[in-house]
């Protein structure tokens, strides 16, 4: 596990929602919607590691379970029409931006009704009309492609920005130098998120990493950096509120590295042989990002226990209407195979 403690951390320890609600712009229902959104998350991917297990889901998987409060906290930050480019266990980010659930789950199942009329699967779900420019399963991928589109947008004058999505692995590629270095330059209207889920792969960010946190290394290009406490999602938010308001002003990219923690292994072949169970015990019991939020929330009469069991039941009932459309939607058609592909 990471070895800083919680004092290097930027953000506050969240202590009363309401008033931390207050002083950040969002009322008892936005939070309620991100308690519902962190949920629905959790759910989606619960029930996607069931249909994989019934083989109803193709090629592989990489669940983000776990990570839902940097996927919430930062996707309520953004606009709708921002652009974003995510990662291979970026499920949570595109359901927060407010992705189709029904449309998603066709997409897992190889189906026609898609995001991608079954070609992307889990890992490569895009949505370029709604900006969402996709996810890719190269380590790093989106940070070259984040430079890219943020020239784009200088050059268009549009107060958009791109949020890039990469984890802790990525942070060791050449390319994340490049990239930061690129952005540092021109001023870039990038939002760099690193997700450090304190594993890529299977090796622990300690012992492949020579300098943590990474924060240090944006401020080695003149970027404005916070290390934030992935699981607290209302720190999440304010971090990321922070760093959207820092680049629309016109001062270039922003780093946010977010540390959380996943708690299936890295992809369906992980045995999770690298790290014990009480260690990931621990993060479910004590650190988990949604029931922390449901512990604030109920603790500031903001929701009751009649409420969260309603929300639970409503999600539920999202998830298995999405199943069932995706189950009963049509398999792509052969003679269709070259279309809707750029090669």
């Amino acid at each position: 596990m990471v070895d800083w403690k919680k004092e290097e951390y930027d953000n506050f320890q969240t202590i009363d929602a309401r008033q931390k609600g207050e002083e950040l712009g969002l009322s008892d229902e936005r939070m309620i919607e991100m308690y519902r959104i962190m949920l629905r998350i959790r759910l989606f991917e619960e029930m996607a590691d069931k249909l994989y297990a019934l083989g109803k889901v193709h090629g592989t998987m990489h669940l983000s379970a776990g990570q839902e409060g940097v996927a919430v906290g930062a996707g309520f930050a953004i606009n709708r029409n921002d652009y974003m480019l995510n990662h291979h266990r970026g499920h949570g980010h595109f359901i927060a931006s407010g992705a189709d659930l029904a449309k998603m789950m066709a997409e897992f199942l190889g189906k026609d009704t898609g995001y991608c009329r079954g070609r992307g699967g889990s890992m490569h779900i895009a949505d370029v009309t709604a900006n969402n420019l996709g996810a890719n399963g190269i380590v790093g991928g989106s940070l070259q492609l984040a430079a890219g589109v943020g020239i784009a947008i200088k050059q268009r004058k549009t107060d958009q920005l791109v949020l890039t999505l990469f984890g802790d692995g990525a942070a060791n590629e050449g390319i994340f130098h490049e990239s930061l270095n690129m952005a540092g330059i021109w001023d870039l209207p990038i939002f760099y998120l690193c997700e450090n889920n304190q594993y890529g792969m299977s090796a622990n960010v300690n012992r492949v990493s020579a300098k943590t946190p990474f924060r240090a290394r944006a401020a080695a290009y003149d970027i404005p950096y916070a290390l934030v406490d992935g699981n607290d999602v209302l720190a999440m938010y304010e971090f990321s509120k922070k760093a959207v308001e820092s680049i629309r002003s016109g001062n270039g990219p922003y780093f946010i590295e977010a540390t959380t923690y996943r708690y299936f292994g890295h992809s369906k072949s992980d045995r999770n042989l690298y790290r014990t169970k009480d260690e990931i015990e621990y993060w479910k019991t004590v650190e988990d990002p949604i029931d922390r939020m449901e512990g604030l929330l109920l603790q500031a009469d903001i929701l009751d226990i009649d409420v969260v069991k309603q929300i639970h039941e409503e999600t539920v009932k999202e998830i298995d209407e999405a199943v069932k459309f995706a189950e009963e939607s049509p398999e792509p058609d052969i003679k269709d195979v070259k279309e809707w592909v750029y090669a």
